[in-house]
């Protein structure tokens, strides 16, 4: 009865038009990252309302709207599992990882798995983070290196850097500019860190990667970087 109240506030503010705009832009495209995805047209604000409202709803009805097809659903789903996860940590983490196949666009990676994956991990071994960056599955790379995000907001550095090296000779522009811009957030932080990082790695680095790692550098050494000058 909750999911189906959920799914009727959900579904509102569905626009047709909109939808056709999200497939093209999440690539949905057969041969393209997120072939065969279904989008109804909702935006991200509006589905945190939704979440807001329906936070309390019960794991079994979680799981079920997290395998669902739409793209929209399973955000609504990820958006409550990060609302109830303080609250309900290992059953929430659990529920993560063993679904990480639902977990399949950028969106739905970046907007959760700090506030899970990260979080639950901040005092525990991390070892299904480089399990993850091993994987032949594009979305558990991502969730690997953008988990560490958590890491960084508390100084904690050594992940990200070992997870971005494993993650170096990967061939997808979205684990490029995944790594690259945790590689940045290490810089916000301690540019000393990234920069030996880079200083060992650049050379190597795929071009799109080392343009986000760069990319709040000063000019000129931005420029030396990516001239090799360095």
């Amino acid at each position: 009865m909750v999911l189906q109240e959920l799914k009727k506030n959900l579904y509102k503010t569905a626009d047709p038009e909109r939808a056709v705009n999200f497939r093209r832009f999440f690539k949905t495209g057969k041969g393209e990252y997120g072939e065969g995805d279904q989008f109804i047209g909702i935006t991200v604000p509006e589905i945190r309302k939704v979440a807001k409202k329906h936070k309390d709803l019960e794991i079994d009805e979680l799981t079920e709207l997290l395998k669902s097809p739409i793209h929209e659903e399973r955000m609504t789903a990820l958006i409550i599992m990060a609302m109830k996860y303080p609250k309900d940590e290992e059953n929430i983490y659990n529920l993560y990882i063993k679904n990480t196949k639902y977990i399949n666009n950028w969106d739905l990676v970046d907007v959760t798995c700090p506030r899970i994956v990260g979080a639950h991990l901040l005092d525990k071994p991390r070892d299904i983070l480089y399990d993850f960056a091993s994987s032949n599955d594009i979305w558990e790379k991502r969730i690997a290196i953008i988990s560490t995000a958590m890491f960084i907001r508390n100084n904690d550095f050594s992940d990200t850097l070992n997870i971005s090296e494993i993650l170096l000779n990967d061939t997808h522009d979205l684990i490029h500019k995944s790594v690259g811009w945790m590689l940045r957030e290490v810089g916000n932080r301690d540019m000393g860190v990234e920069e030996g990082f880079l200083k060992k790695h650049y050379k190597e680095m795929p071009r799109t990667m080392l343009r986000y790692a760069i990319e709040k550098f000063p000019e000129e050494k931005r420029q030396r970087y990516l001239k090799g000058n360095i």
